[in-house]
């Protein structure tokens, strides 16, 4: 299955606005943009450096990859809040996985999880929608080679893992497949070279520097 670059509009998806609410301490709060999910709003745990995708970087990064995900395989390599796994699941994606090393955090993600799905909808929203516990390289490796469409990547920035998160990625892109960076700095095509992944889309928003990044030829 190809993931779509240019935008897929859809028609408005009617969904239940009441919020997804979690039982550990919050500070705020991030809506899921698009999809089965839209408006649906998600509850933050107030942690040191869990970073949400901010919404503008979101709905571009969606329309980059094109409004309908139906189909794809997704993993979140780095879920924190779940943001970016959970949109995917919204749009229709088939098989999605959270990857997340934080205890506390794979709780939360894991009720998101559980009430999302339970939600009652015209039709089933994901086939396959998993939360592991795991550090994000290390869960790509053990992933089978080619198997993933979109791979997000939004490790914490001061994290040292960026080289090898993005070797990892490459190696489960399927053809045709994206990568999405999220990085306190840009990566370039020769920075990248290494991975075999060139520069597709980038946007810069504040601190946060956005990729969507290609398998060379």
């Amino acid at each position: 299955m190809k993931a779509k670059v240019s935008p897929a509009p859809r028609g408005k998806a009617s969904a239940p606005k009441r919020p997804v609410h979690a039982k550990a301490v919050q500070s705020h709060e991030v809506r899921i943009i698009g999809g089965h999910w839209k408006r649906i709003k998600l509850k933050v745990a107030d942690k040191p450096g869990l970073r949400p995708t901010p919404d503008r970087v979101r709905e571009t990064l969606f329309n980059w990859l094109g409004q309908d995900m139906t189909g794809l395989r997704c993993v979140d390599a780095f879920a924190g809040t779940g943001a970016l796994g959970f949109e995917a699941a919204s749009r229709g994606a088939a098989d999605v996985l959270l990857v997340e090393k934080d205890a506390a955090l794979v709780e939360q993600l894991q009720r998101v999880r559980t009430q999302l799905l339970a939600l009652e909808l015209p039709e089933p929203v994901v086939q396959n929608l998993q939360v592991q516990r795991g550090e994000g390289v290390a869960a790509l490796r053990a992933l089978a080679p080619a198997s993933q469409n979109v791979v997000f990547l939004d490790p914490p920035f001061d994290a040292d893992v960026y080289e090898a998160a993005l070797a990892a990625a490459a190696r489960v892109l399927a053809p045709e497949g994206f990568v999405y960076l999220e990085a306190p700095k840009a990566w370039t095509d020769a920075t990248l070279e290494p991975t075999g992944l060139v520069v597709h889309r980038y946007l810069k928003a504040g601190a946060v520097h956005a990729h969507l990044l290609r398998a060379t030829a």
